[in-house]
């Protein structure tokens, strides 16, 4: 795959009390040049988020294994390091900046697909803020390597 990629990220989220009739769901999409590399039988994605109506900027980093796991590493504005393992639950600190979140995910499904031009991910999650389970959520995730 070529070091400069593009990356699609769309996400969907479920409240967990149940869909109410407006359809209680919250999608979310990013589509943002990024950098590839491979290193140490590991893929990396490495991109900039900006953040609307705030100075400076979240540098992400994402790490995907083959054998089916997932890390998102943010710094800047926010910081975290979130990990997604099948049938794991996860946790860790999320800080913004209006403050410190406890994060859960576990990973009820998630599926890598690699090939020399791309890499599909497809996680399904349930996210737990403070002790308290608030979704289901979906992530989709498609690096493609741009042609030059």
């Amino acid at each position: 795959m070529t070091k400069e990629v593009l990356l699609r990220i769309s996400g969907l989220h479920y409240e967990t009390a149940g869909v109410p009739e407006d359809g209680g769901e919250e999608p979310i999409e990013v589509i943002t040049p990024a950098t590839y590399y491979y290193k140490n039988d590991k893929h990396y994605v490495v991109y900039d988020e900006v953040v609307e109506g705030m100075p400076g900027t979240i540098k992400n980093k994402v790490r995907i294994a083959e054998s089916g796991k997932l890390e998102i590493l943010k710094s800047g504005l926010s910081n975290t390091h979130m990990i997604f393992e099948k049938d794991k639950i996860n946790i860790t600190q999320y800080e913004t900046p209006y403050g410190e979140l406890l994060v859960g995910t576990h990973t009820k499904d998630m599926q890598v697909d690699v090939t020399d031009s791309s890499i599909d991910v497809h996680v399904n999650y349930a996210l737990d803020v403070n002790s308290e389970t608030i979704a289901d959520c979906n992530i989709d995730m498609n690096i493609k390597a741009l042609d030059r």
